[in-house]
């Protein structure tokens, strides 16, 4: 499990290659807070990685927003206290 014990966060996760990228991350054992604007899609990416067993966090956020992106950011940290690496695909 290459990020065990990190937090990924994945800009654009709720479709294509943020997507996978997020249940990757998962799978290769970090917590992942994945954000994207469309808020159906966040939630079926939740879903598919939750069945996993794996633990992640949608967070609906437009990157083209600062306020977003400080907000992202804030509820990373505060969900898991800390923030490991991201991947900005958005």
């Amino acid at each position: 499990m290459m990020l065990e014990n990190k937090v990924a966060l994945v800009t654009g996760g709720t479709s294509g290659i943020g997507r996978a990228t997020a249940v990757a991350m998962c799978a290769a054992g970090a917590k992942v807070v994945f954000s994207g604007r469309r808020e159906a899609e966040g939630e079926e990416t939740a879903a598919l990685i939750r069945d996993t067993g794996a633990e992640c966090l949608f967070v609906r956020s437009d990157m083209s927003s600062e306020a977003d992106i400080q907000a992202l950011v804030e509820k990373t940290v505060a969900a898991y206290g800390k923030l490991d690496c991201a991947f900005n695909n958005a």
